[in-house]
């Protein structure tokens, strides 16, 4: 999978970093002293990278945990998220980490010890309350998990502190690692879903959205809590029914008492952002979409908005019960 892995010096000794390299065996090994001398280099071509990107096994060394953005909550009173990862492996053109990095290597922070401290400190700042953790805002949770163990190291550590929640927002089928072991029940995995021809044009190297519908099943079947995750939603001029042909898929063949939640929101991204996607991008159809300024995002007109946002509710509820469902407001 990676041609060239960098290592900074103070992460080579850590098993972790010891196991990856082991799995990667024919991988030119490159050491360095910070990953930001790879990752924050000038000049780089972000599009050739994205279609051989290297990894970079690095240390994090503070800001391990930081509030979720406001609109982003699941119902706790308190959230926050983690990334111990910085890009993705996939490749969906409505992405903000396009714009967001020059880079499109992968990052890892393999000092999964100092997130865990920081997670358990935070969680006990709120020792009266529920703390809700999302792992997945800008990165894939279960993506690299055949090798990084995200979701192992997550769930161990989401056993032992009682008030906090965990989501796992993915778009992987990588999901081995939870069905070897017990289900835990402030833990929900939760899936992104696009329409499948609004995925098939959008969502370069994403699993078909047939796989990722038996994947959730197979985790319902085992116990575990998952959500659906429809955001942001993609303009089409026929959008309801292609929405109502996903809500149709997913929600005929689960169970929908046991989803824990559904969220919609709408398409919002750092004017910067996408000012660089638009240069990287300039041909793409997404881009040439009827967006506008609003502040200093970029977004679909607020007449398209909201009537998508209505529209997606009033579908919502004829398959899950309203209290299940969570209209996402996040500004990046």
């Amino acid at each position: 999978m990676y041609k060239t892995i960098y290592i900074e010096e103070q992460v080579r000794d850590l098993a972790l970093t010891k196991s990856i390299l082991n799995r990667f065996s024919s991988a030119n090994k490159v050491a360095c002293d910070s990953y930001s001398e790879i990752f924050n280099r000038k000049s780089q071509d972000f599009r050739l990278q994205k279609s051989n990107p290297s990894l970079i096994l690095a240390q994090k060394n503070y800001k391990h945990v930081l509030p979720a953005p406001a609109g982003y909550a699941l119902g706790c009173p308190h959230n926050y998220y983690f990334s111990v990862m910085m890009n993705c492996v996939y490749d969906c053109r409505y992405c903000f980490l396009q714009g967001m990095y020059r880079s499109a290597h992968h990052v890892l922070f393999v000092n999964y010890e100092d997130f865990a401290d920081a997670i358990v400190s935070t969680a006990r700042l709120h020792n009266d309350s529920d703390v809700c953790f999302f792992s997945g805002y800008d990165c894939d949770s279960l993506a690299m998990e055949p090798f990084a163990g995200v979701a192992d190291f997550c769930l161990n550590l989401t056993q032992k502190e009682k008030n906090i929640w965990l989501e796992l927002r993915t778009k992987s089928t990588q999901i081995r690692s939870l069905l070897n072991r017990s289900p835990i029940n402030n833990v929900v995995v939760a899936f992104s879903m696009t329409p499948r021809k609004i995925s098939e044009q959008l969502e370069v190297k994403v699993p078909l959205l047939s796989k990722r519908i038996f994947a959730i099943q197979q985790l319902q079947e085992a116990g575990w809590n998952v959500g659906i995750r429809i955001d942001p939603l993609i303009y089409a001029s026929d959008y309801k029914q292609q929405y109502g042909e996903l809500f149709e898929e997913v929600f005929s063949v689960l169970d929908v008492d046991l989803v824990h939640s559904v969220t919609y929101g709408g398409f919002r991204m750092p004017r910067d952002f996408f000012r660089t996607i638009e240069r990287l991008y300039p041909d793409d159809k997404f881009i040439a979409q009827p967006f506008a300024e609003s502040g200093k995002h970029i977004s679909y007109p607020k007449r398209i908005e909201q009537e998508m946002a209505k529209w997606c509710l009033e579908e919502l509820i004829k398959y899950i019960d309203i209290e299940k469902i969570y209209h996402a407001t996040v500004e990046v």
